[in-house]
């Protein structure tokens, strides 16, 4: 996880979120094929270049998953005080329905928890996500549910996650490509 860590231009980011400016409490980074930008929180980000081992991850996850990913979002959890709230990816540049939507999750490092929670109210649904999860995200999972990785008091070690998407040029387009 370190060296490929090493690889990446991590850094925190700063959104808007419910009309007030926040830096993320994470170090984040978009890498993606020529013209997949991504949009949230206000904000619109350019892809940086695949790295070896990104364009690597995306080719086993190809076999894997039956998708060729267009883009990753990298989430970088430093210790127990880096999180992630509740929200849903269901920004337009991945799909005109939520349905269209597909993600694969891959963490590398400490173990943390990731909370999945019905948007019609009712118990959260925990997984315990370690070192090699893969957690796919498909079907209405976006518009049914809304997920977190929350902080933790307890002592964790930094944890990389590697978020594959498939990004459109526009909600209606065929996805972008090289």
């Amino acid at each position: 996880m370190e060296t490929l860590r090493a690889t990446l231009p991590l850094r925190a980011e700063t959104l808007v979120l419910f009309g007030r400016e926040v830096t993320t409490p994470r170090l984040t980074s978009w890498h993606g094929d020529p013209g997949c930008g991504y949009r949230y929180s206000g904000r619109r980000f350019a892809p940086a270049p695949w790295t070896d081992a990104l364009a690597a991850l995306r080719a086993q996850l190809r076999e894997a998953c039956g998708v060729d990913f267009n883009s990753v979002l990298a989430n970088y959890y430093r210790d127990g005080a880096d999180s992630m709230g509740a929200h849903a990816d269901d920004e337009p540049e991945l799909g005109p329905s939520p349905a269209d939507v597909r993600i694969a999750s891959i963490s590398l490092g400490a173990r943390r928890r990731f909370l999945l929670r019905p948007r019609a109210g009712g118990a959260s649904i925990p997984y315990s996500l370690g070192e090699g999860s893969l957690l796919e995200m498909g079907g209405t999972l976006q518009r049914t549910h809304t997920h977190r990785v929350p902080k933790t008091k307890r002592e964790v070690g930094p944890r990389l996650n590697l978020t594959f998407r498939v990004i459109r040029i526009s909600p209606t387009t065929a996805p972008c490509s090289s």
